[in-house]
């Protein structure tokens, strides 16, 4: 996929007439962003998307989708970066030089609720978990209760997250207490619905009507969530470098730590 030049070099520097042709031509040809659909969901992206063009005037268009299937994209060159919560997946493409510039833009964390009673000192799940501050040994407690668990959506940062966590904890979660959700469906409502558990975001925990369901397990440091942006191998877009540069630098943390439920990398 061969891209004219968008000459970045000479923004900064630019007269108002230059930078204007510049953007013109960034509109043109928009650098595609992989993103994790909770990233968008939550508005990380945007506010890094929306700071981005602020300050350079590149235009970038958000391509949503699950971060195992924005990572696959990634591999093929269909998108020209990425930003997901999939350290794994990252790791692997980098190691086979598959995709680069990896950098760290942002950080949340996961979070295990579930249905909750009470209030106070009276407050309790069916699983007991309620407090606990080890999640491996929450999740093995869950599934030894039997209580339901709901997986976030298949190759999600969330549902990624949470089969780490489970191998953590040396538990294979199983039917009949353990399901999936079924595409396009959402985790956390199904969860609320249902009276089960489920692993979410922070950043989408804090969006959305919790009712009746309550954080039972939180800080765990497994449970830390980070985010990446990666460069393509296969495709080289003129405004790559930079807004690898960008988000990963001073501006883009401001950007992500100005936004609800994430904070900058430290």
């Amino acid at each position: 996929m061969n891209r004219r030049p968008l000459l970045i070099s000479l923004l900064a520097a630019a007269l108002p007439s230059a930078a204007q042709a510049i953007q013109k031509k960034s509109m043109a040809d928009p650098l595609l962003l992989g993103v994790e659909q909770s990233l968008v969901d939550s508005g990380l992206a945007s506010s890094l998307q929306r700071a981005f063009g602020r300050d350079t005037g590149l235009v970038v268009k958000l391509v949503p989708g699950s971060s195992a299937s924005v990572l696959a994209a990634l591999e093929q060159g269909e998108v020209d970066a990425s930003m997901t919560n999939a350290p794994e997946i990252e790791l692997k493409l980098e190691k086979q030089g598959l995709a680069h510039d990896r950098r760290h833009v942002a950080s949340g964390d996961l979070l295990l609720v579930g249905p909750v009673t009470g209030k106070g000192k009276k407050a309790a799940d069916p699983a007991g978990l309620l407090g606990e501050r080890d999640i491996a040994a929450a999740l093995v407690r869950l599934s030894q209760s039997g209580a339901r668990f709901i997986a976030p959506a298949a190759g999600s940062g969330a549902n990624l997250g949470e089969i780490a966590l489970w191998r953590a904890a040396r538990v294979a979660p199983a039917a009949p207490w353990y399901s999936s959700t079924p595409a396009g469906g959402n985790a956390l409502a199904l969860a609320a619905s249902e009276g089960a558990y489920t692993v979410v975001e922070r950043a989408m925990w804090l969006q959305r009507d919790r009712k009746p369901l309550a954080i039972v397990v939180e800080g765990d440091a497994r449970m830390v969530s980070p985010v990446h942006v990666m460069r393509a191998f296969r495709v080289s877009h003129p405004a790559a470098k930079l807004f690898g540069q960008w988000v990963g630098g001073a501006q883009g943390a401001r950007a992500a730590a100005a936004t609800r439920g994430w904070r900058g990398p430290k």
